[in-house]
């Protein structure tokens, strides 16, 4: 099974290559025995006639542009609603969490001015976007 993402302008942007992820479907892979339909090009194109939203297909094991079980990672992230399609660079990631965060174009996620702790993994922390800096909950 495939997935595709629908997606539509952010006009709030002020630019015309990024678009935000209204949902995501499974689908038909380019892939399956089943014959497109008549009349379309591929999938994509197929979904967006149904959705009536441009549609990008996705895959469910990319994150952080690496493809979990060793095959070709697909859009740098595997997208959710809320998620940004950046048309420019072909991926999906994440909004901004915070304004002072960058996001990564290796990974395409977003990193914070300051590294995580040490016991991140172990111990809750929350980011003070106002003193820049990691605090314990």
């Amino acid at each position: 099974m495939a997935h595709y993402a629908a997606i539509e302008p952010t006009p709030t942007t002020g630019t015309d290559n990024l678009f935000k992820v209204v949902k995501v479907i499974g689908g038909k892979a380019e892939t399956e025995v089943e014959t497109l339909p008549e009349g379309y090009s591929d999938w994509e194109e197929y979904y967006k006639n149904i959705l009536g939203y441009d549609v990008k297909r996705c895959s469910y094991n990319t994150f952080e542009n690496e493809h979990k079980l060793g095959g070709t990672p697909l859009r740098g992230n595997y997208p959710g609603q809320g998620s940004i399609y950046d048309a420019d660079n072909d991926v999906f990631y994440n909004p901004q969490p915070y304004l002072s965060w960058t996001l990564d174009s290796s990974t395409w996620t977003w990193k914070p001015p300051v590294d995580y702790p040490a016991d991140y993994a172990d111990v809750p922390y929350t980011w003070n976007e106002l003193n820049q800096s990691w605090d314990k909950e």
